[in-house]
């Protein structure tokens, strides 16, 4: 195409960014939604424009940027990111309703956070030179920060937000580590993925490879132990930011787009310990869900043990598990994401989103109720939602591969389904016994409007998710045969 799209979806936030700070304060949140409204428009234009049965990657814009480093600014989607681009844009539009009235200190400020952290997000999805991607990586961390430690929503939100960036920038280092040794094992220096993908490598710097990547990516999915940043990020963040990190599983896209491809070998070798990263993942995180009586907490501990499904699927190393991992990554933005969403509507209402607090909030907060147990259900993978089709794809890939590892994440899978059902009964049924809870309104106009999209997309995908896994398939494939699977 001879319009760059993915460079105007990149750069439009930071035309946002420029815009909140030249037009009245009055207008910012206007600002932000239109900018947010005009970036899904273009997410979806870039969606439509891409074919499936075309070339892998397509899109493609290449600017040389560092010359004597021989770095590009390249940018470009497949079947494995394309969809990620409109779940992105639209959950960070969701996160924008669920704050809208929650941001009276330095809203400026604030959204043009937001919308730096949008512009680093999808350019993760978007760079295939490995130094720009560590770049929008890197870049991640700095709007988390400020939009953590300033408006949490818990005394302990300073020390989350120090915990959570230095875990992760101790994450960076390792994957910059692998990408400088996969640039410097070619004949000519290179940090093209799409040169990287073919360049063969010996078995040992593969090795060498894989596990820094896994350890880089594995803070950020997050794989037990790295996961300890996840329970209190949730706890002392506003459920408008927990969305957009627990939606976006960053981590476990950088696992299929970067770790696996780039070090085959090593990842066929290796096949036992991402199993097992995965199966520990399942079961820590469906038992840490029952010791919870918090709702954001559970649900950080449900995303732990969903997202360790993914990392043991994709241990098959077949296009099954590619297809299946990025199904449940997409359903992960709208069934957690929009579970968060909710929870902030409900933690604006009542002060709390501890069950204890909590009894009895389905009486005053029908929609509110409804909408969190269809999403909770869509994360517990029921039949007929959006996470059906992946985590069944996941679960029969895992059978087929590590058998005893399936049978315990289906266990664990259960264990948490019980987790959800316990919390939430106990959350929204019962006896109205605080003043904040029998005095709650339920979900307003725009609220409603994210309630009635994340219903759409949650049923409409679990009933008919033929259209979004056949975008997904021939790149799932070419992923696959890359590893001689």
């Amino acid at each position: 195409m001879s319009l760059p799209l993915l460079s105007l979806l990149l750069f439009l936030p930071l035309a946002g960014i420029a815009a909140i700070w030249l037009l009245p304060a009055r207008a910012t949140r206007h600002v932000v939604a239109f900018t947010m409204l005009v970036t899904l428009a273009l997410a979806t234009a870039a969606l439509v424009a891409y074919d499936p049965a075309g070339v892998r990657f397509q899109l493609l814009e290449r600017v040389t940027w560092i010359a004597s480093l021989n770095i590009h600014y390249l940018v470009a989607v497949d079947g494995i990111s394309v969809l990620f681009l409109p779940a992105t844009a639209l959950l960070f539009l969701g996160s924008l309703v669920a704050s809208w009235n929650a941001v009276p200190d330095a809203p400026r400020l604030h959204y043009s956070l937001l919308l730096l952290f949008e512009m680093a997000t999808l350019g993760i999805f978007c760079a295939l030179d490995t130094a720009l991607f560590f770049v929008f990586w890197e870049l991640t961390l700095v709007p988390l920060y400020f939009l953590l430690g300033r408006w949490g929503v818990t005394g302990g939100s300073t020390h989350a937000a120090a915990r959570y960036f230095l875990i992760m920038l101790a994450g960076g280092i390792p994957l910059l580590i692998a990408f400088v040794i996969l640039a410097t094992g070619q004949p000519v220096l290179t940090f093209d993925l799409t040169v990287l993908l073919g360049a063969p490598l010996p078995r040992s710097t593969q090795t060498a490879v894989f596990l820094l990547c896994l350890i880089g990516f594995g803070a950020k999915v997050p794989l037990v132990p790295l996961h300890t940043w996840l329970p209190q990020f949730a706890l002392a963040a506003p459920g408008s930011l927990t969305a957009l990190i627990v939606g976006l599983k960053l981590g476990a896209f950088g696992l299929i787009r970067f770790a696996i491809p780039l070090a085959p070998q090593a990842a066929l070798d290796l096949h036992w310990l991402l199993a097992g990263l995965g199966t520990v993942a399942i079961l820590y995180g469906a038992v840490g869900m029952l010791a919870q009586s918090n709702l954001r907490l559970g649900l950080a501990y449900a995303s732990i043990c969903h997202v360790g499904l993914a990392v043991l699927g994709l241990a098959s190393y077949t296009a099954q598990a590619a297809q299946g991992a990025v199904s449940l990554l997409l359903s992960f933005s709208v069934a957690t994401g929009g579970a968060f969403v909710l929870l902030e509507f409900l933690r604006q209402r009542t002060g709390s989103t501890d069950v204890n607090a909590l009894g009895g909030a389905a009486k005053t907060m029908p929609m509110l109720a409804t909408g969190f147990m269809i999403c909770g259900l869509a994360g517990v993978g029921m039949p007929g939602t959006s996470s059906f089709p992946g985590e069944f794809m996941l679960i029969i890939a895992a059978l087929q591969s590590h058998t005893g590892a399936g049978m315990a994440a289906l266990f664990g899978l259960s264990i948490a389904a019980g987790g959800f059902l316990s919390l939430y009964r106990k959350a929204f049924f019962g006896p109205v016994s605080r003043a904040a809870v029998a005095n709650a309104s339920d979900l307003r106009p725009r609220e409603w409007a994210v309630l009635v999209a994340l219903i759409v997309m949650i049923v409409g995908i679990g009933i008919n998710p033929g259209p979004w896994i056949e975008i997904v398939r021939p790149a799932a494939e070419a992923w696959a045969a890359g590893l001689g699977r």
